[in-house]
Order: structure tokens, then sequence, then C-alpha cells
């Protein structure tokens, strides 16, 4: 399943697009953002989605949770959202 990245510049209905699609096809997505602005986006996005999802009948919760990944050497902490069906 393909990570969904956010960013502070990300559209918060387009990454919904996204979120609910993935879900459709795949059961559950999984979006990572680094930062407050990118975190922000992610969670009006999973808001958003989760509306979408309601109107073809599928009611999904979001976990959140916390990753690392490196950056140019650098360790980075993520939030991570699961988005799946309750």
């Amino acid at each position: 399943m393909e990570l969904i990245k956010v960013s502070a510049n990300s559209r918060s209905t387009a990454v919904a697009g996204a979120i609910a699609g993935v879900v459709r096809e795949h059961g559950r997505a999984e979006v990572q953002a680094i930062g407050a602005g990118a975190v922000n986006q992610a969670v009006k996005a999973a808001t958003i989605a989760r509306g979408y999802l309601l109107l073809d009948g599928i009611d999904v919760v979001v976990i959140p949770s916390f990753g690392e990944i490196n950056i140019e050497g650098a360790e980075r902490t993520t939030i991570r959202l699961i988005i799946e069906p309750r």
C-alpha cells in the first residue's frame, strides 16, 4: 500500500480524495506528516475523507502514531495516521 505524504502546502481536499480512494481500493490508508503545518493539513484531510467515505457507507476511524525517518542523515519525528474502517 502506498504511503500518502502530506506537506504544509498540500490541499486538504486533494489529500482527502486520495485517502478515500486508497481506503476504497485497499481497505485502509496510511498518511505521513512532518511538522505542525503538515499535521494540520493531514488531520483536516482525514476529517474530510471520513465524510466522503460515510456517503459510501464506510465508517472509518483515524489512529495516530509517531514514526521516525532519516532525512539527509538527521532523524525526524513523523506523525502517521492510519485510516481504516471501524
